[in-house]
């Protein structure tokens, strides 16, 4: 199968349980958090919380852009979800 014009390998990950479980809390309480490329093979990561979007200052590479991801939606969860009520 050919491949999409502009389109870039961006690597692969394993998604632990507590990756999921991170995952789908973050999404449910509006904590969205995905990559953004910011030129070829290199992108950076994007965190909207509610209505504030951040941006990590450091670029990834394709070994490493999903761990990160999955990384900062643990982050999220660790911090946020003990706190519910």
């Amino acid at each position: 199968m050919a491949k999409n014009k502009g389109s870039f390998d961006m690597g692969d990950y394993t998604t632990s349980a507590i990756d999921i479980k991170s995952y789908v809390w973050c999404i449910r309480n509006k904590i969205h958090i995905y990559p953004v490329a910011i030129r070829e093979a290199r992108w950076t990561i994007e965190v909207k919380n509610k209505d504030n979007i951040s941006r990590d200052p450091k670029d990834y590479t394709k070994s490493n852009i999903w761990a990160k991801v999955y990384e900062y939606y643990r982050y999220y969860y660790n911090k946020y979800s003990n706190n519910e009520k």
